[in-house]
């Protein structure tokens, strides 16, 4: 889009179809950041409006799955946590994985869920992904602010828990996170437009993918009991991010340089790869949708 002088011959502002599919145009996002803030307001307020415990499920959720996680795994299945309290070690990768997954599975259907809007008015399509990652965050840093409680609390009791140096990095992991999330919830919701029963792939495949993110065990306890069929948590991104996190959060766990180096240069692929996937499809898929 550009604008040009007002006279009898012009037009005041010309939309003008995107020149290259790696175009991301944030000056045109910035041009039209009341809209973006509108729907990250609208992702907030109306999720939960109409429930009873309303944003209180932000905290449940992550709160539960911690407790159930600590039971099965940590209780049942033996799974040692060394000085990290299970529950606190639990509580740290779900939190993490809540927000990569929210972040893939609210923006893989894109495309179909804003059909209607999308036919009707111009805007920067990529707007509605993008709000949907930054309202995603707010979620995320109050599940964050309960993992803080829950350390102080168990601090409190004498154990011997202190954030990692590098805790001053956590910002670009959860950068990271968003972007890998983005990347691929673009991918997908590319292809709905024209596989409908995609959808239903994506949410059974991201609980599978949930229990090869070392969410709920250590990479190196996958090293050492299933070594033949470690590659498949090394070869996930989202295993090494989630076990960072723990490192700078809890001062737990193995900090691999190249795992890390790993997920970086595979997240912005994979975002690329979406964000031309994404434009392509945005030229065609009212017909297809």
């Amino acid at each position: 889009m550009k604008h040009k002088r007002t006279n009898n011959d012009e037009w005041l502002i010309e939309i003008t179809p995107k020149r290259s599919l790696f175009e991301l145009n944030l000056k045109e996002v910035w041009r039209y950041k009341d809209l973006l803030f509108l729907f990250v307001k609208r992702d907030v307020v109306t999720l939960y409006k109409q429930t009873i415990l309303g944003p209180l499920w932000y905290i449940i959720q992550p709160l539960f799955t911690s407790v159930i996680f600590t039971i099965v795994f940590n209780n049942i299945a033996g799974i040692n946590t060394g000085n990290v309290p299970p529950f606190l070690f639990n509580l740290a990768g779900v939190t993490s994985w809540n927000y990569f997954k929210e972040c893939l599975t609210s923006t893989s259907d894109t495309f179909k869920k804003n059909a209607n809007l999308f036919g009707k008015v111009y805007f920067p399509r990529i707007i509605m992904p993008i709000s949907i990652v930054i309202s995603n965050l707010l979620k995320f840093a109050i599940q964050l602010g309960v993992l803080i409680i829950f350390y102080g609390y168990f601090y409190y009791k004498g154990y011997q828990i202190t954030p990692n140096k590098l805790i001053v990095f956590y910002p670009l992991l959860v950068i990271t996170m968003a972007l890998l999330g983005l990347g691929l919830g673009m991918i997908i919701s590319s292809m709905v437009t024209k596989y409908r029963d995609l959808t239903f792939l994506v949410s059974f495949g991201v609980q599978l993918l949930m229990y090869v993110s070392a969410v709920m065990y250590p990479i190196s306890l996958v090293k050492e009991k299933l070594a033949s069929y470690s590659w498949i948590v090394e070869y996930n991104p989202m295993a090494y991010i989630i076990e960072t996190s723990r490192v700078m959060l809890l001062n737990d766990g193995e900090l691999s340089v190249k795992g890390l180096l790993f997920s970086f240069a595979l997240t912005i692929i994979v975002f690329f790869t979406g964000l031309v996937i994404f434009n392509s499809t945005e030229k065609s898929f009212i017909d297809t949708v």
